[in-house]
């Protein structure tokens, strides 16, 4: 018996004075608990008690020990009171360790399920529980995630700026990511220079700001946090290097088929495209399909119409609409994303290198 009860004041944080009847049975453990403490403290005004109320019973659910289910019964004092100036006549006490005020689980029980929650969220979680014997609904598991305190984010010292879509095309805010956890620090409501250069002053100690070439994070970086260095990130410095190089190759075009065909004389190609002079292949499926709306477009916009009229008929975004209508030839879509590509050839061979 001995045994068992230093057992159980590991599991339950008691001491062995506490503890008053345990009785094992074949697949349940009931355990008798009874605090000794002579006063408490109130929750309202903090003043020390000695007046006992009262007292009831409570059977707070505990996980299983050793594949046993563990009964708890513990019997708590309601105490009164002694400062006339304190809202609350009586309260309960709490065993420090093993219960809180309302809550229907043990402290123990209580932070495993919020793992659980933490790991799995609501389905998973409670398919975890119910196989370590604490069967629980998912929203119980999500309720115990919410009530945990918010974690203090340590003060980054490398911070990363990136923008971020509320709402596509029109409304922008921007996300600040703690480079070295790889965990986000916080949102701006907006991309603007002056409210990420507040958002850095407020933070003196980051030493390392790492953005992409966007001229509002440069400013505000350099309003800010004048003293940090400034580096691109590697996403964005590829991604340049890729665009580049992609209206590089799209403006060379032509001789890159001119010296395709020297090598290759018998693949010429075919009389209607040496006529046209457009770098685009007849026949496929994207760069036709641009040609006609390049074509629709246009003769739209002879007949009359506006480009908000042409948006309505096509059913498409006015920014599609108005980079069509600014493109002289369809061979100008295919430039690269940086000056507006819709559909076609180059974009899906970049797409699939």
């Amino acid at each position: 018996m001995r045994e068992v009860l230093l057992q159980l004041e590991e599991l339950l944080s008691l001491s062995t004075s506490e503890i008053g009847v345990v009785s094992v049975q074949d697949d349940v453990i009931r355990v008798g608990v009874r605090p000794l403490t002579a006063e408490a403290r109130c929750p309202g005004c903090g003043s020390l008690s000695g007046r006992v109320h009262g007292s009831y019973l409570r059977f707070p659910a505990d996980l299983p020990v050793a594949g046993r289910r563990v009964v708890l019964r513990l019997r708590v004092r309601r105490f009164t009171c002694e400062d006339a100036s304190c809202e609350r006549r009586t309260f309960v006490e709490q065993v420090t360790g093993l219960t809180r005020r309302h809550s229907q689980r043990t402290e123990r029980m209580r932070s495993a399920l919020a793992e659980a929650g933490l790991a799995l969220a609501g389905r998973a979680g409670a398919r975890l529980a119910d196989v370590f014997g604490a069967r629980v609904s998912r929203n119980t598991l999500l309720r115990l995630v919410n009530a945990l305190p918010e974690p203090q984010p340590q003060v980054p010292r490398v911070v990363g700026l990136d923008e971020y879509a509320m709402r596509k095309g029109r409304i922008y805010g921007t996300v600040l990511v703690d480079v070295e956890t790889r965990r986000p620090v916080d949102l701006l409501p907006d991309r603007e220079a002056g409210t990420v250069a507040a958002w850095l002053a407020e933070h003196p100690s980051i030493e390392v700001v790492c953005r992409d070439r966007a001229p509002f994070f440069a400013e505000g970086a350099s309003m800010g946090a004048p003293t940090a260095v400034q580096v691109a990130d590697r996403f964005h410095l590829w991604r340049n290097l890729g665009e580049a190089a992609e209206r590089c190759v799209s403006g060379h075009r032509a001789c890159l088929r001119a010296t395709f065909a020297e090598s290759a004389p018998e693949k010429t190609p075919a009389p209607e495209q040496a006529e046209s002079g457009s770098p685009w292949p007849t026949g496929h499926r994207f760069a036709d399909r641009t040609r006609a709306k390049h074509a629709t477009v246009h003769a739209l916009l002879a007949g009359g119409h506006s480009r908000r009229s042409i948006q309505r008929q096509f059913g498409t975004t006015y920014r599609t609409v108005q980079r069509l209508s600014d493109a002289t030839r369809p061979e100008e879509l295919s430039r690269g994303r940086g000056s507006g590509r819709t559909a076609g050839p180059s974009s899906t061979t970049s797409s699939r290198t």
